[in-house]
């Protein structure tokens, strides 16, 4: 999913708790995919920032001589205007748009069945 592009609320939303069981059955089990979901939206945010402001980059790293780029600025604003990653995973797994699965769910299904 383009997090650009996302639908997800830029601020805290109240969920009914029992929303996130319908899937998993275990509330513990969609905290756990969501947190994995968020931390692998923040990493590719944190990618594409820091690919964009590596452009603004310059060679001399001196503390007197500061120069404020205003695409930097943008950019930077822009980012910070994004929902966050958790928001945005939450709202991935209530539309049932994050793939997961638990292989000793399926294992335990798999031996039961013999």
């Amino acid at each position: 999913m383009d997090y650009k592009r996302s639908k997800a609320p830029t601020n805290t939303v109240t969920h009914n708790l029992m929303d996130f069981c319908e899937e998993t059955d275990n509330i513990y089990e969609s905290v756990v995919i969501m947190s994995k979901r968020a931390n692998q939206i923040s990493l590719k945010m944190k990618e594409d920032l820091s690919k964009k402001l590596k452009e603004f980059a310059s060679g001399n790293d001196n503390l007197e001589e500061t120069f404020e780029n205003r695409e930097q600025i943008e950019i930077s604003r822009y980012y910070e205007k994004l929902p966050k990653s958790t928001l945005m995973a939450a709202d991935e797994f209530l539309q049932g748009r994050v793939y997961h699965r638990n292989p000793s769910k399926e294992k335990d299904k798999l031996n039961s069945e013999l």
